[in-house]
Parts: C-alpha cells; structure tokens; sequence
C-alpha cells in the first residue's frame, strides 16, 4: 500500500485487504495497511480508509472476533503461551483501539466530510459496542454502555481549538434516543471540568462548542413509557437509572451547574439567560439551586439583569425564593436605554407581571410610574405606544397613585419633589409628585401618542388595557401604519385662505403688484 493513488485505486485496494482480513485471520497484519491510510495526507484517500474501517470493525463486532473483558498489554500476550485465538482476539482489539483513537483525530479534520464520516463511523462503533459490550458484565442485568469511546466522541466534538457548530449539529441527531442523551450529559460534565481546571485560560471556542451542545439537550416533561434507545436492548430493565426521567434530569442538572461554576464569558453569559426560563429551569431536578447565578447575573446590571429578570421570575413565584431588594434592583434598571435594548418587549412583558400585585405599597408603584413618564420625555413614539398604556394600567391597579393625576387639595408646587437620582425608591418622593409629563406628551408630534398621553384627561376606566400587541412595536411597524391612514381630502396650509396667484390681500407682493 505504499505510493500514491486515488481515492478509486485506493477503494479497491483498500476492498481487496479488508476481504483478505474477514476471510482468512493469517492475513490479519493486512490490518497495518489499512490502518496506515488513516494517516494519509489525501482526503479522498482518508474518507476510504474510514469507510473499510467501518466495515471491518463492525463485522468483528458483530462477529464476536474482539477481547471481552479488562484487555491485557498486547506485548505480554503475545509473548505468552497463550491459545491462538486469544491472541488473536486481543491482538485485534488494540488494532480496534488504535483504530477508534485515529478516528477521534480526524474529528478535527480541516475538511468536514472527513469529520463527518469519522463521527458517524464511531457512532456506529458505539452502537455495536453497546450490542456486542467489550466488557464482562458483573452481574446479570448490569447495564453496559461503551462509556469511554463515548467520552471520546464527546471531547472530539467539544474542541478547544476548533469551531465545530457544523460538526455539532450532525451529533445533535443522535441526541433524540434517551440513551445517547443521558450518556452525552455524563460525559459533557466530565470533559468541560477535565478543559475548565487543565487549562489556566479557557479559549472562548471550547465555550462557545460546549453551549451549542449543551443547549441541544432537552428532556421530556413528563415520564415516556416508549424509551427510544439508540443501542438496541433484548429487554429494558426498570432497575436502569439511564430509563427514569429522575435520573436524566439529575444527569441534567449535575450539566448546567458543572458548566456554570466557571466565568463565562459575557456573551455566553447572555445566550444562557436567553434559554434559562424555557429550556433549563423546568428539566433540573432542583430549580431553586440556580438561585445564586441568576443573582450573580441580576446583580452586573445593563442587559445581563435584563435577561436574569425571567429566570428569577420563575423561582420567585414558583420557587418561593426570597430576594432582598428586588423591586430596588428593578427600579435602577429603568433608563433611558431601556427603550432602545433588543430585550425591551421581554423587560417590559415581565415588569408588568410583577407589577400586577395589588399587595405592593403605593409609594412604590408610584415611584415606578414617574420614573417612567420621566423617561418618556425623551423616547421614541413606538416605545411611547406601549409604555403609556403600561403607566396608565399602573394606575388602574393602585387606586391609590391617582392622586398623581388628580390631587383636589393639593399644594401648590415651585418644583417638582420627585428626585430622580435617588436609587430607593421609597426616598424618591414619587408620591408628594405628579404625573405632569404625560400631560406635556399631550403635546407630542405623533397624534397617536397624543392620544395615548390624553387619557389621563379623563376617568379611568376600570379595565386595563392589554400592552401585549404593543410590547414588540417598532419605528418602522409605526411608519407602515401611518402610511395606512387615509387623511382629510384637503389640507389647509395657511390660517387665512389665500386669495388669488398673489396670496393674501395684506400680502407684500399684492400691495406693489398687480395682474392684468
């Protein structure tokens, strides 16, 4: 097998050893050579390589032709006295060894049909394993897997060096058997602890790669009678952790918190926010143990507080879980930047959930309102859509915050008392205020928003209005609309009509000129 060759030359080259090897153990060094072209520089040649390996292991699987048990150094067997066919079939498993480690390798092939073939090559290889075990079992019913191949998948896909999104989504695939899932959690928690303590600054790739897989794991929400197994089982025994939803969502958990423990980066820390209260929150076993990065999270302020706002709603509400100055927290994250963020509709949908209790003080509710219609001054006309209505249903649930839009016997005010600096709202002195800046957006350019700013004009009806339609409004949905609108068949442009090509009779040029 020495020289080069196409890839045809080297398929039937390659059919020839693989045929000879099946067929006759005198011709197992045969295995050498086809081994070597693993270690080809020509993709082609690679790609066939993987593909008569394919073959080849897989039939000595199937077959029954490989070392059972804890494989003892090939060199003292094969120094030994030992029969001829255990020789052989230890001989054979460190060549499938060898074989499985290569295959790891090319998982970080510069060309991805090479990683591609190499993965699936190996998924097969786990699948017969699984079927065929190399290992004794240690009593009946032992659940075996081919846990250390694997693992070997896994921190093949989970590269520190390489981008494998691609490759990622291949192996995603295969998280829809329960097994494949419960095994992928078990080993991902091992390789991201064995990458996070081996290395003294964790490359960004090698997070970026574990949150693609991690992120693609999803469990059931409730126990499945059909367990779809990717290593097919004569029987499925109840006394398996890996066939309990229990056990996946602990396997689950043990994940996410392995994952968590370490300093994110920042970006990461936002695309784990964004699944947390979907997609991680109802699968742990254990919710309330996220409590302390959601805090973490609430605590960085900007659009990190933003997004831990979901997660922490949830183990609020759900959870009982106590947070000391929550609503102090909630009200520092309104700024004007509030109203441009791209989680603006998530923020908003979720302060008025907890804004919706009719138990919280009236000076905190009012310190919200003002806050807002202060910030209102200076937002754009689709912010001002949603957060005037919001303002507004404030007031309909606090019977006791009317008194900032009406105070019949109230004093007079040289200035307003509101202090917008102060970060407590209980010192802020909302109440003592008044909402007078939803009466200046009366005078808004956008007649929407007038109009929206005008029903504080009027007794509130005792309905609130729904800001759900309006949470996601943007500038251009808002453009389309007035374009939408018919208007008045004539316009006037002056105060006075004009009369005749000369304008008004007072006008200059009608005083010097004259038509005739």
């Amino acid at each position: 097998m020495e020289g080069d060759f196409g890839p045809g030359v080297a398929r039937r080259a390659l059919g020839r050893l693989l045929e000879a090897v099946l067929a006759n153990r005198g011709e197992a060094n045969a295995v050498f050579d086809i081994l070597a072209v693993l270690q080809s520089e020509d993709q082609g040649e690679i790609q066939e390589a993987v593909r008569a390996c394919s073959r080849l292991f897989g039939a000595l699987l199937e077959r029954g032709e490989l070392f059972v048990g804890q494989l003892p150094s090939e060199k003292m067997v094969m120094a030994g006295s030992q029969r001829a066919t255990r020789k052989y079939k230890v001989w054979m498993r460190h060549r499938y060894h060898s074989c499985c480690n290569r295959l790891g390798e090319l998982l970080a092939h510069p060309s991805f049909q090479v990683q591609e073939l190499a993965l699936g090559t190996l998924m097969k290889f786990v699948q017969l394993e699984g079927a065929h075990p190399l290992e004794k079992p240690k009593w009946e019913g032992n659940y075996l897997f081919p846990r250390q191949l694997f693992k070997s998948v896994v921190e093949g896909v989970l590269s520190p060096e390489e981008d494998h999104s691609l490759l990622l989504s291949q192996f995603r695939e295969y998280l829809e058997h329960d097994d494949i899932c419960y095994h992928t959690m078990q080993a991902a928690t091992d390789v991201v602890v064995q990458v996070a303590n081996g290395h003294p600054e964790v490359p960004l790739t090698f997070w970026n790669n574990a949150f693609t897989l991690l992120s693609a794991v999803s469990l059931p929400h409730q126990e499945s009678e059909a367990l779809n197994f990717y290593v097919k089982r004569a029987e499925l025994l109840d006394k398996w952790k890996v066939a309990h939803l229990k056990e996946h969502k602990k396997a689950f958990q043990l994940m996410w918190l392995s994952f968590l423990k370490y300093k994110l980066p920042l970006s990461l820390c936002k695309k784990v926010l964004v699944i947390m209260h979907d997609s991680i929150l109802p699968h742990l076993a254990q919710p309330s143990l996220m409590i302390d990065f959601l805090t973490h999270a609430y605590n960085m302020g900007g659009a990190v507080s933003l997004l831990a706002l979901n997660g922490l709603f949830i183990l609020i509400h759900e959870h009982n879980l106590e947070y000391p100055d929550f609503y102090r927290k909630l009200y520092g994250l309104l700024d004007p930047s509030i109203f441009h963020v791209k989680y603006r509709a998530r923020f908003f949908h979720l302060a008025d959930l907890f804004l919706s209790s009719s138990h919280l003080p009236a000076y905190l509710v009012a310190a919200f309102a003002k806050r807002l219609s202060r910030l209102a001054l200076t937002a754009p006309p689709e912010a001002l859509l949603m957060v005037l209505p919001f303002i507004c249903n404030l007031l309909r649930r606090h019977p006791a915050c009317h008194i900032l839009v009406h105070r019949p016997q109230g004093p007079e005010l040289d200035a307003d008392p509101y202090d917008p600096e102060e970060e407590d709202p209980a010192m802020s002195r909302a109440l003592e205020s008044s909402l007078w800046e939803l009466q200046t957006l009366q005078q808004h350019y956008h007649p929407e928003v007038s109009r929206a700013a005008g029903v504080i004009s009027q007794a509130l009806s005792t309905s609130e209005v729904s800001i759900a339609p309006l949470l996601g409004l943007t500038a251009f949905e808002v453009f389309e609309q007035d374009l939408k609108k018919k208007g008045p068949e004539s316009v006037p442009l002056e105060f006075i009509p004009a009369q005749g090509l000369l304008g008004r009779w007072d006008d200059l040029c009608a005083q010097h000129f004259t038509l005739s």
